[in-house]
């Protein structure tokens, strides 16, 4: 069976082949770097890390690519409320972001550029735009694209202009020629920082959102690539804008293929900061270790709605420990995935069918049962490397299964103060270790005024 993917542009699975054969260039849009990740966050990225860890387990090589938007509106406010500089504060939350990706799993990706390094690829694509007459200045120094010039807008979302005008909730800008134009070179304003302004053919200012994601996607991966990805948020108006941006600058299409992730909801509501509804990576990391919350993510379908409670992840954690005890019973061997194995061949077919990690997931549970009952190294082999391929499983087992038991009242208190005075040396560093080493054996701690802390996870 060859690989099929839903593409939300045709709305049907597609057999899969790369425009070059044997390599496959996907961009996925990132985060915006103002505050601390959430667990929507989380899903998206370790969806798409999935995504890339399969396309390499067959053998494709994959230049991905994963942006970082280090100029919006939100990170201005945020380091004018901050006092600090734009750079500050972007360079602080991208090491915060690494620090949860890297916990959870998500390999790091061939590129993650930065938005405020593409500015010039930018104003070459509003250059384009505007020799088009796809795009025009506005009174006040906007530079707007006009949306009905283009022909096709809405062939992402679905819908057509009357339809998109009929949920168009914002009014009529002065200057806008229709509402749903969108802005591509904003003018700098007197209120907001220096570093967060560029010198251009428009004025001093800078770039609008949508037209970020097209320049760094062109630059690193040319003007048609294999696979456009994120969150289902994202496909209007971000992602129908970059398709009218970029398809009428270049005559192209953009992406091959379309894919977007599922939302997160709590209470039935969709995860987010703008909802205020949301939990951090950080905080789900203070009660729940990493591989629980990846499993919890990936034992999903990357497309379904994802429901996230503490009933949810005390469910995930009880299901990998069960894993990780047939893996704890007999040593694993060594060895490659023969994919022809019955094992092997399920969890394939499952991958390939618009990655169904549910369906491989399933898998791994069969082979543990196998393994329960055979004692085989060879399975448990199988079980560990085919866990691999979903970045599950690569722990030792013993550890995992007694995080959490009781430990000596004084050792904790002694690392408790081992963790204080790092904190106290500014050794930010040491401290997180500390209490990730404490988190690992099942001790979660609880920082206040009065002092940290302490208790068990059950």
């Amino acid at each position: 069976m060859s690989l099929r993917i839903y593409n939300t542009l045709s709305r049907a699975l597609e057999d899969f082949s790369p425009l070059e054969p044997g390599h496959v260039r996907m961009y996925v849009c990132g985060i915006t770097v103002y505050d601390l990740c959430h667990v929507g966050h989380a899903r998206a990225n370790i969806a798409f890390d999935v995504v890339q860890r399969w396309l390499k387990a067959s053998g494709l090589r994959v230049t991905f690519v994963r942006n970082i938007t280090d100029i919006e509106d939100k990170i201005i406010r945020r380091s004018v409320e901050n006092g600090e500089s734009v750079r500050s504060l972007t360079d602080r939350m991208i090491a915060e972001m690494y620090r949860d990706f890297d916990a959870l799993g998500i390999e790091r990706p061939t590129h993650d550029p930065r938005a405020t390094d593409y500015v010039p690829q930018m104003l070459d694509i509003v250059r384009k735009l505007e020799a088009k007459g796809l795009a025009y200045r506005a009174e006040g120094g906007d530079v707007n694209y006009a949306v009905r010039r283009f022909p096709g807008y809405g062939k992402l979302s679905g819908k057509s202009l009357d339809e998109l005008h009929a949920g168009e909730r914002v009014a009529v800008l002065d200057g806008k020629e229709d509402p749903l134009d969108f802005v591509l070179w904003k003018p700098a304003k007197p209120h907001e920082p220096q570093d967060a302004q560029w010198d251009s053919d428009y004025g001093r200012g800078r770039p609008g959102w949508h037209i970020e994601c097209s320049a760094m996607a062109c630059a690193l991966l040319g003007e048609t690539f294999d696979i456009h990805g994120g969150g289902l948020d994202l496909t209007f108006p971000h992602h129908e804008n970059e398709i009218a941006q970029s398809e009428g600058a270049n005559g192209v299409p953009l992406a091959k293929l379309w894919m977007h992730n599922g939302f997160v909801n709590k209470d039935n509501e969709k995860m987010s900061k703008s909802l205020g509804n949301f939990d951090t990576i950080r905080d789900v990391l203070g009660k729940f270790d990493a591989e629980t919350v990846r499993f919890f993510i990936v034992r999903t379908h990357y497309r379904s709605s994802l429901n996230y409670s503490d009933v949810h992840l005390d469910d995930a954690r009880a299901s990998l420990k069960r894993l990780y005890t047939a893996l704890d019973l007999v040593a694993p061997a060594q060895a490659g995935i023969d994919w022809s194995a019955p094992h092997a061949a399920r969890f394939k077919a499952a991958m390939d069918n618009d990655f169904g990690t549910p369906e491989a997931v399933a898998v791994l549970f069969e082979l543990a049962a196998d393994v329960n009952r055979s004692r085989s190294a060879e399975a448990a082999g199988q079980l560990k490397a085919l866990g691999g391929v979903l970045g599950l499983l690569q722990g030792e087992p013993k550890a995992f299964l007694q995080a959490g038991a009781a430990l000596d009242e004084a050792s904790i208190a002694g690392l408790i103060a081992e963790r204080a005075a790092a904190k106290a040396a500014k050794n930010f560093a040491e401290a997180d270790r500390i209490r990730q080493q404490l988190l690992a054996q099942g001790i979660v701690l609880k920082d206040s005024a009065a002092g940290t802390t302490w208790e068990a996870l059950q």
